[in-house]
């Protein structure tokens, strides 16, 4: 049998676009004469929908849209994800389609409810098994996480499959693909059977779907991979023998096609064109602003350079030259003198006080406003240049250095900020210039002012912010692993004081295995110390 593997990138409520962008692959299935199509779970109304299942309206339409998906089912066969209603309940479904009628529909059976998904909240779990029957030779179509658990992999045992089918909205972060990969083997082999894998491709608000659909031998062996980061259209002949392929895994590579997916989806699936951001001359606008050139386009980025009285020679020049480097169109505008109104207006009030945070905080809020200004004039999209070891800690002013739209390195530690920076500089060229790269960074809010004294050297603080938050380990058990008393104290202090702070930042792209937000839900009133 010829199979085909339509790895698509949906938009979640976009009936109209999606189903015809399903129907464009099944002609492109049926020209290439293949005999079955498969499509990504929920690849009708796009994953995760989120509240849109609590609105009736949204799954009439989606269950209208899949009539029309039927009339296209003629010689060849359909596997599609979409939502299915059964008198007050609603499932997360497949639907098995054929001679432009619907010949099956199976339902989930497990729900995952952990760290991004919640699918408990909003369908019902189904409870059997499918097994179909193709001119005599027998398959299996499941949803995801059905094919993690032992159950379902134990009842199709014995059952002489000649392959098994899983649709998929796995998202990324670092390391999953590796387990993608031993779950999926391992169910080929105990199975003895082929198994065919169909993920979803594109960005979702925080979320990105790296493709990947893959299909695995009776022995577990990888034999067909699809594209990371991007749709793609696979087939495979169960008849033929196929060469074991590698899986392409590059640590680096992934953060930035993943962080380029992520960007570009959100600014063309909400509406935008180009986007505006503060150029500071630092390592992380410089990587946000490299970014976003390189997968948007130089003409839809703009650099806005705003010194202070606070600013180096060094950061400024990094600053004009990098938009130089880039060949984006940037702005200078000094907020020398509005800081010193500001000063001025509340000297009265602040007068003997010493200088501190607060006047510190002023000159962020005052960028913070230059940027939304130019958002709000021209409709550009402005992109927040945060990395998570600063978010984790607290190290950014609200209504300040946080205002934007999207958090490109929300869930992007420092260390692996430098990272990308080399990556980039390697890949393409010399966007970057060396100097932002080796110097010490600084929000450069006061003079001779230093990031790691305010917080710890990054690679030390990156250590302990995983451990405390992407681990779950206590102050006790982070400081048997030999860490400093003192310096691991002060991290989860900072950590979990600045909760508030955090529910209030935009969303950004998951990177990492526990990212915050839906994957790490803590509660900012909390009297539980470390």
């Amino acid at each position: 049998m010829k199979i085909a593997l339509a790895q698509i990138n949906p938009t979640v409520g976009d009936f109209e676009k999606n189903s015809e962008k399903i129907v464009s692959y099944i002609k492109k299935a049926k020209k290439e004469q293949c005999e079955l199509v498969i499509f990504p779970e929920l690849a009708l109304c796009g994953y995760p929908p989120q509240d849109l299942l609590l609105k009736p309206h949204f799954i009439q339409r989606n269950l209208q849209y899949l009539k029309k998906i039927q009339l296209n089912a003629k010689g060849i066969k359909v596997i599609v994800g979409f939502v299915d209603k059964r008198g007050g309940n609603i499932y997360n479904a497949l639907a098995l389609l054929q001679n432009k009628k619907i010949a099956d529909i199976y339902h989930k059976n497990f729900l995952p409810n952990y760290g991004v998904f919640d699918e408990k909240r909003y369908f019902s779990e189904g409870s059997q098994v499918s097994i179909y029957d193709y001119a005599g030779e027998l398959f299996s179509a499941n949803i995801c996480e059905d094919i993690w658990h032992k159950r379902n992999i134990s009842v199709l045992k014995g059952k002489n499959l000649s392959f098994l089918v899983n649709i998929s909205a796995s998202p990324f972060y670092l390391g999953k693909l590796n387990l993608r990969r031993a779950v999926l083997s391992k169910a080929a082999k105990e199975l003895k059977t082929t198994v065919i894998y169909c993920n979803l491709a594109g960005g979702q608000d925080e979320l990105v779907f790296d493709g990947t659909s893959m299909v695995f031998n009776p022995q577990g062996k990888l034999i067909k991979v699809g594209r990371r980061f991007e749709e793609d259209f696979i087939t495979f002949d169960t008849e033929k023998r196929y060469s074991v392929k590698k899986l392409p895994i590059n640590k680096i590579k992934d953060t930035f096609s993943a962080l380029c997916l992520g960007l570009k989806d959100y600014v063309r699936k909400n509406g935008f064109e180009k986007v505006v951001l503060g150029i500071s001359g630092g390592i992380d606008s410089s990587l946000v602003a490299s970014i976003a050139a390189i997968c948007l386009g130089k003409n839809n980025v703009l650099g806005v350079i705003m010194p202070s009285e606070f600013t180096s020679q060094g950061t400024y020049r990094d600053a004009l030259k990098l938009c130089a480097n880039l060949k984006i169109k940037h702005y200078v505008v000094s907020i020398k003198n509005i800081y010193q109104d500001y000063l001025e207006l509340l000297h009265p009030f602040f007068k003997r006080l010493p200088f501190d945070k607060t006047e510190e905080n002023l000159q962020a809020r005052i960028r913070g406003n230059v940027l939304m200004a130019f958002s709000n004039k021209f409709g550009w999209l402005v992109l927040n240049t945060g990395n998570k070891s600063e978010v984790s800690c607290g190290y950014c002013t609200l209504y300040g250095d946080m205002v934007g739209g999207f958090g490109l390195l929300k869930d992007v530690p420092k260390t692996l900020v430098y990272k990308l920076a080399r990556y980039i500089k390697r890949v393409y060229g010399h966007p970057i210039p060396a100097s932002v790269i080796k110097r010490p960074p600084s929000a450069e809010l006061r003079p001779n002012q230093k990031d790691e004294d305010a917080l710890a050297p990054y690679a030390l603080l990156d250590k302990i912010i995983n451990l405390y938050v992407e681990n779950d380990l206590s102050k006790e058990e982070i400081i048997r692993l030999g860490y400093d008393k003192k310096t691991v104290g002060k991290i989860i202090k900072l950590i979990d004081k600045n909760e508030y702070k955090r529910r209030q930042a935009p969303p950004g792209v998951k990177i990492t295995p526990k990212a915050f937000g839906k994957d790490r839900r803590m509660p900012i009133t909390n009297s539980f110390k470390e």
